[in-house]
């Protein structure tokens, strides 16, 4: 056309640019919007609208690369990239919203698509100010915001955990009746969840006439944010009955869930949707695949997908390092860490969460030190409460619970209860109890209604005799509606999951299950087991603590899955709080008579009993 000497007209330039924006092609369109300027076409509504997409998409609304010589020939030029804030002072923007910008500004006439896309611009380059006072400014201008901006500026009010504002945007759809539109509802649905109010993302979703796979993601995600992990799993059940065909993003979301639950037979089912909808070759499904496994206590399925990986992210790094510290491995965690340094990978704050986890289960107490010293030093970045309460719990492992303390009394930021706690259940592994009268008055005083601390005083209290104490705490206990949560250990078993608490006598294979535990109690004790009664807190006599040992939940779980399997299966075993000292040198035990693994997994890691022995090393 420009060939043949024919000037193009407003209606094809709109093409052009798009045509650009599709072949990704910047140099192209820059080319096209220098013609656009010099043909004084740059004020058609339409040509701006497309000239504004292929900025926004092009550039990205963070990118740096430099686009500001079509600038030049523009009139009414500001500053390439700033703008001015309330107080007069300049502001540097990203070269990408800047862009987009710029043309929105000398546009003479503005449409709703015009709007739409600055407000999108700002919202993505987390300039959240800028994308309401937009919307306000829409308003203003006599145009109505549509689904669109609305599901643009809904996100921001998850970011600031402004519900209220959020609430009002779903007035106002509710109003213009586009409240069912599946865009509106998706945001919506993700807003309520992230501002901790999943029972107004149900409402929404299930009002929802059609429900897209973003809408469904989003109230899964929700679910797994605030910790309804069944639900989670039963709404991802339900997405896939429903036809919905699960992407990336639902594997991601969905799979917290089943590392929470250790729900090891769904995470399997999980991994085979990912291979048959070819989505193994994903960092994010291949990282959150890495970090179930090992949540779930298959550390060598783990390893093995984290070996596949073509490229290996920090997330997806991180997750196996933790996974190897949960698991008892840690000085392989620590040699993933430094081979992650010595690829030129900076290590954020979650992987040095990971290696001093990894330190402190194997007692590396120097090694900690160095890298928890490293993170301001060497990487510029501050040690966090995670960090600080590893450490916490690294010198308590190694019984030295004064410089846990001092170091708890000299930390940077206000120690909070959960800190205090960890040194706490310290003290009582080590039997420390004036430390831990000190420790527990501490954490009473910042947390009075820390359940935790009350049960674990009482419990030191009850070992050492000193009942009254003990009464007094539980009538504190009483007075303040605190109820002891019950020791509680489930196994999966032919997709089912069964749970036991201690001294449960329902279960309907109840008894088989003692008679398989009296049995091998026989043969443990011809091994040399001697029940230790020092951690049952009743003051009843020594056969009556025995028989008490003999239900623990953890040993009821492993005995209905070695009398339900094959002889050679591996039996998981999930307990709610630490394993109990007894039941973990009886396990042992009973992996030996039985010639079986037995992974149990407590509140703070994995132990891997087998032949006798056990992964922690007694160290734990």
């Amino acid at each position: 056309m420009r060939a043949s000497g024919r000037c193009p007209d407003h209606n094809v330039f709109p093409s052009v640019l798009k045509s650009c924006t599709m072949m990704t092609d910047l140099r192209l369109g820059e080319s096209v919007h220098g013609c656009i300027v010099r043909l004084g076409m740059d004020c058609d509504l339409y040509t701006g609208n497309a000239l504004m997409n292929m900025y926004a998409k092009l550039l990205g609304m963070s990118s740096k690369i430099g686009v500001c010589k079509v600038f030049d020939e523009m009139p009414q030029r500001k500053s390439d990239s700033e703008e001015v804030d309330d107080n007069g002072s300049l502001v540097n923007l990203p070269l990408g919203i800047d862009s987009v910008r710029k043309v929105f500004e000398l546009m003479p006439r503005k449409d709703v698509v015009s709007w739409n896309t600055i407000i999108a611009g700002y919202a993505q380059s987390g300039m959240y100010e800028d994308a309401l006072r937009m919307v306000r400014e829409m308003g203003s201008n006599d145009l109505k915001p549509d689904a669109f901006t609305l599901s643009s500026v809904l996100p921001l009010f998850s970011e600031y955990v402004d519900v209220t504002k959020g609430k009002e945007i779903h007035g106002y759809a509710i109003r213009k009746g586009i409240d069912a539109d599946v865009y509106i509802g998706s945001s919506l649905v993700d807003m309520y969840a992230k501002s901790a109010r999943i029972e107004d993302s149900e409402r929404v979703f299930f009002h929802l006439s059609r429900r897209d796979s973003i809408s469904w993601n989003s109230l899964v995600a929700g679910y797994v944010q605030n910790g309804r992990y069944n639900e989670a799993l039963k709404l991802f059940r339900q997405m896939v009955t429903a036809k919905v065909r699960p992407g990336p993003v639902a594997f991601s979301s969905v799979m917290p869930a089943c590392a929470h639950l250790s729900t090891l037979h769904l995470g399997k089912q999980l991994h085979g949707y990912v291979l048959r909808g070819g989505y193994s070759d994903n960092i994010f499904i291949a990282s959150a695949l890495v970090d179930m496994y090992s949540k779930c206590g298959n550390i060598k399925a783990a390893r093995k997908i984290f070996d596949g990986m073509n490229v290996h992210d920090e997330v997806s790094r991180t997750a196996i390092i933790m996974g190897y510290a949960l698991h008892g491995h840690g000085h392989e965690a620590v040699s993933l860490f430094e081979e992650m340094k010595r690829q030129g990978v900076k290590p954020n704050q979650v992987a040095f969460v990971a290696v001093l986890t990894a330190c402190s289960h194997v007692g590396l107490v120097d090694e900690a030190w160095d890298y928890f010293n490293s993170m301001t030093k060497v990487y510029g970045l501050n040690q966090e409460l995670e960090h600080y309460a590893a450490v916490v719990d690294l010198l308590g492992r190694a019984g030295k619970l004064e410089e846990a303390y001092d170091f708890i009394s000299k930390m940077r930021v206000e120690p909070t209860g959960s800190v205090w706690s960890t040194l706490l259940s310290s003290c009582s592994v080590h039997k420390n109890l004036e430390l831990a009268e000190k420790v527990a008055e501490k954490i009473f005083t910042i947390d009075s209604e820390n359940m935790g601390a009350y049960v674990l005083m009482c419990n030191m209290y009850a070992a050492n005799g000193r009942w009254k104490e003990m009464a007094k705490l539980r009538l504190r206990m009483r007075k303040m509606g605190m109820r002891k949560k019950p020791a509680c250990s489930w196994i999966e078993m032919k997709n089912k999951t069964h749970g036991f608490v201690s001294g449960d006598k329902s279960h309907p294979s109840m008894d088989r299950i003692n008679e398989f535990l009296e049995s091998v109690m026989e043969q443990m004790e011809k091994e040399g087991y001697v029940a230790d009664t020092s951690g049952v807190l009743h003051d009843v006599d020594e056969e009556h603590k025995k028989e008490l040992l003999f239900g623990h939940s953890e040993r009821l779980a492993v005995a209905f899955g070695i009398i339900n399997t094959e002889a050679g299966t591996t039996i998981r075993v999930t307990k709610n709080i630490r394993i109990c000292a007894d039941c973990h040198v009886a396990i042992k035990f009973i992996s030996k008579i039985t010639e079986r693994e037995i992974i149990v997994r407590d509140n703070s890691r994995f132990h891997h009993f087998n032949r006798g022995s056990c992964s922690c090393g007694d160290y734990w």
